[in-house]
């Protein structure tokens, strides 16, 4: 072994003690909540990763959507049907496209009734609400009922949320927060929306 092997082989086995270190002071097990936050492309796409991976480990999940924007979006079509799912899309679209608060504001008391359903259903062991963020900028909703349930919720449920923006409230109270930030966008030089990269 030369000099330099011998460094790099001291250097990553001081990096594998402080991870290890790390790995066995956390021992809390239970439920995490996921924030996904920022103007960049990928929060949904993110979350919806993340459900692939509980459905790999046979976890029981539930979406709600908050806004929906399409008619058939890439998500909706390939969870939609799957066992292992309960898919709830709701909402009437963007508020560009519905123009229309009063039927928005309903919408949003909807979704939120079924996703306390869900929050409080010990056998959905990860729940994805969708832009839910949007509800709270927009006034639709009540940020602390959402705080008040997530508090409530069963100890093992993890919870992600996805939304450009969210309450101050809610960025203090979760356990891990992401923000995706936009450096380029294809939209923004000209390049037609396409399914399965948009939708």
């Amino acid at each position: 072994m030369t000099e330099l092997d011998a460094k790099q082989e001291a250097r990553l086995l001081k990096k594998k003690a402080v991870v290890d270190q790390r790995i066995a002071a956390a021992t809390e097990e239970r439920g995490v909540t996921i924030l996904l936050t920022g103007t960049g492309k990928g929060k949904s796409s993110s979350a919806f990763g993340t459900m692939a991976r509980a459905l790999g480990h046979g976890h029981k999940c539930a979406v709600i959507q908050f806004i929906k924007g399409r008619k058939a979006t890439g998500e909706q079509l390939f969870f939609g049907e799957h066992p292992g799912v309960d898919f709830h899309v709701m909402g009437h679209g963007f508020s560009w496209e519905t123009r229309n608060p009063e039927l928005e504001k309903h919408a949003a008391e909807q979704a939120w009734e079924l996703a306390k359903q869900v929050l409080s259903n010990p056998d959905i062991h990860f729940v994805l609400l969708d832009e839910i963020t949007y509800m709270y900028k927009y006034g639709h909703l009540d940020e602390a009922d959402l705080l008040a349930a997530l508090a409530a919720r069963p100890a093992h449920q993890n919870v992600m949320m996805t939304g450009r923006t969210a309450p101050r409230a809610l960025l203090d109270s979760v356990d891990t927060h992401s923000k995706v930030t936009n450096e380029r966008h294809a939209f923004a030089n000209g390049v037609k929306a396409q399914a399965g990269i948009e939708w």
